[in-house]
């Protein structure tokens, strides 16, 4: 098999393995670190406001962590594969 067609069926295995819980599992809550921030900040400095705003607000928690999950494995993929 040619080497870009490995990579090709590799990829579209993490998508599936990133895609897969998100299928199955529908009452799950991704959460984050930003969000952990947010509220550690907030009751340290109640009147504090932030000073930088997403260009782009993804629809939900889950398509945050999807896109930050197909990141890393693109990542790993060129790491690993290079």
């Amino acid at each position: 098999m040619k080497k870009s067609t490995t990579i090709f069926i590799l990829l579209l295995i993490i998508v599936a393995i990133v895609i897969y819980p998100l299928l199955t599992i529908s009452d799950s809550e991704f959460g984050g670190a930003d969000g952990e921030a947010e509220g550690i900040i907030t009751e340290i400095n109640p009147d504090y406001e932030p000073w930088a705003e997403s260009l782009i607000e993804p629809p939900g928690g889950e398509t945050e962590s999807l896109l930050f999950a197909l990141q890393a494995a693109f990542g790993a993929g060129v790491i690993g594969l290079g």
